[in-house]
């Protein structure tokens, strides 16, 4: 090989490069983000009704009475922010869910894990409502030069006639300014 031969993507890199290349692609093909947030929720929701904190010989222990339901619904958030990384059709679903364990969470659980976990439950939920799986892009054929000339500059977007407004096949709706109609209707 020579210093001019260019690199094989895959082939001549470091195996941490390309770790870090896969790891890029299989994130942005799921909701992520959404899917630690959850995660990250559901962890004070369950840790602090169960957590003992020492000041010096004093202890405080923060357990509730409803100490079970807040380990249930930390577990929950923890198992749907990983079904967002393996299960990305059931985003809605998980988000909506998400959202929901997060708002029960504020009288079960200290207050939502201390609003620690109920905001970042909820920021987490409300990702994965939102986030809709990218297109990949469509291949673009390679125009040959000299095939379909004409006076445009390249790279031009072509324009519609005026004819082209005047018909609408699809407008099932009645008001097009073809037949007359603005789209007003009249009570009679």
């Amino acid at each position: 090989m020579s210093a001019e031969t260019p690199a094989v993507p895959g082939h001549d890199e470091h195996y941490l490069r390309v770790a870090k290349r896969k790891f890029r692609g299989w994130r942005g093909d799921r909701p992520f983000w959404a899917g630690l947030f959850v995660m990250l929720g559901g962890l004070p929701i369950a840790y602090f009704p169960y957590a003992n904190l020492q000041i010096g010989h004093l202890t405080l222990a923060m357990a509730t009475t409803a100490g079970a339901g807040s380990l249930i619904i930390g577990v929950l958030l923890v198992v749907l922010g990983i079904s967002l990384w393996f299960q990305k059709h059931v985003r809605t679903f998980a988000g909506v869910a998400a959202i929901l364990l997060a708002l029960v969470s504020i009288p079960v659980s200290n207050l939502g894990g201390f609003l620690i976990g109920f905001l970042f439950a909820l920021v987490g939920g409300a990702m994965a409502v939102a986030w809709v799986p990218g297109e990949a892009p469509e291949a673009q054929p390679v125009a040959e030069a000299g095939a379909g000339e004409s006076d445009a500059p390249q790279g031009a977007v072509p324009t519609l006639s005026k004819d082209a407004y005047d018909v609408e096949p699809n407008d099932l709706s009645g008001t097009s300014p073809a037949n007359g109609a603005n789209g007003r209707h009249s009570a009679g």
